[in-house]
């Protein structure tokens, strides 16, 4: 049964578990927030995963199929639309669990698979196919034969600390959150912490931001509560425009009142009244979650004036900003939400000191205050034994490209890639040779195979010239080009830069403009051309330094680290490009030149048929010929030929 404010649960929550004043329950009140967890269920509970890639992936057809069964078949029992799991080749994740027996963890559930699987499932005649795993704790009996959760390579080395609930609930439910101890640490930093401490006590954890700076949290909410003002605010900085970054995106999604919760914290550290989620233009379906969690939140009177009794006033609100990648950049996102034009300001003022409105703001990711809650209830020394030296915690980072398993990962910090890479992504697919691995998004580094045993840690990257990032990490193997990946990467900075500093603006366009003449034959190829063309590449690395130097902000600054990291440590595939004319991925289109084979061609006429250019002539049932000059480089020749006539090089 759905738990409403209908059914009392309302009042059972707040008057005795949020106002309870000791950390420990009665063991009548722990037994029903057990019951609301689904600790022991009494009838079968099916967990759906419903983030973004499981939706895609056709998990609302799996939930509704789900339910249909149930009802069709007279059985009790419950369907949880849950967030994210983490690993994405799974979606949709799909977990049974039967009263008394372990949790099963299926892949890959599609609607039609809801049925055969049920069946299978409560007959005792388990399918295997999809079969990942099962889970438990003590007092449920496990099923024979079949690996733990724990016991596969895409969890076993991973430590979910933030991601602690994702996929473990209802993400729309405040009363499921409540339940598993939530918004307790709020109530207790509120009733027992002066501003200061709360400053203090996130300092000594060792927390530092994880948008990429890493500067300490503590000590940045210190400023701001340290400058004098009449008002300061709190901006959750959930933008995330980075491409192939999706980890706030999928904690809003699958726990989206923790980061509530630490909002509200952060909020109070700083004496701020007013908080605000800046989110990227078209998230639907985090925002949709927000918005019901804000809403519940409030209705519990979480948020709101003079919360549970406590003299505390906070308003959250939520912002889309327009789509701008600048608007990461803190002066830029503080102008768009100004009204003005994302543009980076000089520095200093800093905005802990001058940010909203005039006023002292601090800006912190989602990452960042998903930890904050879990500080407060677990005290710093906890938090701090955890991670290295210099770097505490965890780490989220969205893996993606050519491993085994990719996803949304957790790791502790001084955790190495080479384990991320081949213990929890598995190597990689289709037994290609491992290339690199690129952290940071577009203004990101390559991390080759001499430093694949360096540990996630802020300041050990630094001292090697790799930025951490906002958690991007790309796996790429021998089949990529990395001029082209380098090309792409700059054509996005360029298309997404403010344009207010020269460096920028023109420094990214005439990188673009010279790598888009690497990775392409020019038609006519004189001896000025030529000429012209080695000119621009041996102006590559002193446009690079000059933006580096000079540029305004941060996207100025860091926009040639791509090609920069590339460069050093690939140059022979930049040579080949320049001078040879060769891509060795056989990617650029440019650059390759495809042909037939008179011996093997059929004349067959399906290559002919399928050139978008109309390069391919013959007679049918006779060997047919390429015109070069009318080639594009498409491939698709390549691909629509049955008898292996077409060649590349």
């Amino acid at each position: 049964m759905k738990l409403t404010k209908d059914s009392g649960i309302k009042d059972f929550l707040i008057n005795e578990v949020l106002m309870h004043a000791s950390d420990t329950l009665p063991a009548e009140t722990s037994a029903r927030l057990a019951g609301i967890r689904r600790d022991k269920p009494s009838v079968p509970v099916i967990y759906v995963a419903t983030g973004s890639a499981a939706i895609i992936a056709g998990s609302n057809a799996t939930a509704k199929a789900t339910r249909q069964y149930l009802d069709e078949m007279g059985m009790k029992g419950e369907v949880v639309r849950t967030g994210c799991h983490g690993p994405a080749a799974f979606e949709p994740l799909f977990c049974v669990h039967l009263p008394g027996k372990n949790k099963l963890i299926f892949r890959n559930v599609t609607e039609d698979k809801v049925e055969p699987l049920l069946n299978g499932v409560f007959h005792n005649d388990m399918p295997v196919e999809d079969l990942v795993a099962q889970s438990g704790t003590y007092g449920f009996e496990a099923w024979h034969e079949i690996p733990f959760l724990d016991e596969v390579p895409f969890f076993r080395m991973q430590k979910r600390v933030v991601l602690g609930n994702c996929g473990c609930y209802d993400p729309e439910s405040i009363e499921e959150y409540i339940a598993r101890g939530g918004y307790r640490a709020f109530l207790k930093t509120i009733r027992n912490y002066t501003h200061e401490e709360v400053c203090d006590i996130v300092e000594r954890s060792g927390l530092r931001g994880r948008s990429g700076g890493g500067f300490n949290t503590g000590l940045k909410w210190k400023y701001a509560l340290n400058s004098a003002s009449d008002n300061r605010y709190l901006i959750c900085n959930a933008k995330e425009s980075d491409p192939g970054s999706y980890a706030d995106r999928s904690v809003m999604e699958g726990d989206p009142h923790r980061l509530i919760e630490g909002i509200c914290i952060a909020s109070y550290a700083i004496g701020a009244s007013t908080a605000i989620i800046y989110l990227k233009t078209g998230s639907p379906h985090p925002l949709a979650r927000l918005r019901k969690a804000l809403e519940a939140a409030s209705e519990f009177g979480i948020t709101g004036h003079n919360i549970l009794s406590s003299g505390f006033n906070l308003e959250i609100l939520i912002r889309e900003e327009a789509g701008a990648f600048v608007c990461g950049e803190e002066t830029a996102l503080i102008a768009s939400l100004d009204g003005k034009r994302g543009m980076p300001e000089l520095k200093p003022p800093y905005p802990t000191t001058s940010g909203l409105y005039g006023k002292p703001t601090v800006i912190n990711n989602v990452e960042t205050l998903m930890n904050v809650s879990l500080i407060m209830s677990h005290g710093p020394e906890w938090f701090r034994s955890m991670g290295t030296d210099g770097s505490k915690g965890t780490k989220l980072f969205s893996l993606g490209g050519r491993g085994r398993c990719t996803g949304l990962i957790e790791v502790e910090m001084g955790t190495t890639f080479r384990t991320i890479l081949e213990g929890i992504a598995d190597g990689i697919r289709e037994g290609k040779a491992f290339k690199t691995l690129q952290i940071g998004g577009p203004s990101g580094t390559f991390i080759t195979e001499k430093n694949l045993d360096l540990p996630v840690d802020f300041d050990v990257l630094r001292a090697n010239g790799i930025a951490m990032g906002s958690g991007g990490l790309i796996i790429i193997d021998e089949t990529t080009c990395l001029v082209d990946f380098v090309r792409y990467y700059m054509e996005f900075i360029h298309r997404e830069s403010c344009g207010k500093c020269i460096p920028c603006r023109e420094g990214t366009g005439r990188m673009l403009e010279i790598l888009e003449n690497v990775v392409r034959k020019p038609l006519n190829e004189d001896s000025n051309a030529t000429l012209e063309r080695f000119k621009g590449v041996m102006q590559l690395e002193t446009i690079a330094s000059v933006m580096k130097d000079t540029s305004l902000c941060g996207l100025g600054q860091t926009a040639p680290n791509p090609f920069i990291s590339a460069l050093d440590n690939y140059r022979e595939e930049f040579e080949e490009h320049i001078f040879d004319r060769r891509c060795r991925a056989n990617v650029c289109r440019g650059l390759r030149t495809f042909s037939i084979d008179v011996e093997k061609c059929t004349g067959c006429t399906v290559c002919a048929a399928k050139c978008p250019v109309n390069a391919i002539y013959g007679t049918r049932l006779q060997p047919f010929f390429i015109v070069e000059d009318k080639c594009i480089g498409c491939g698709v020749c390549y691909d629509v030929c049955k008898f292996s006539a077409v060649t590349v090089k």
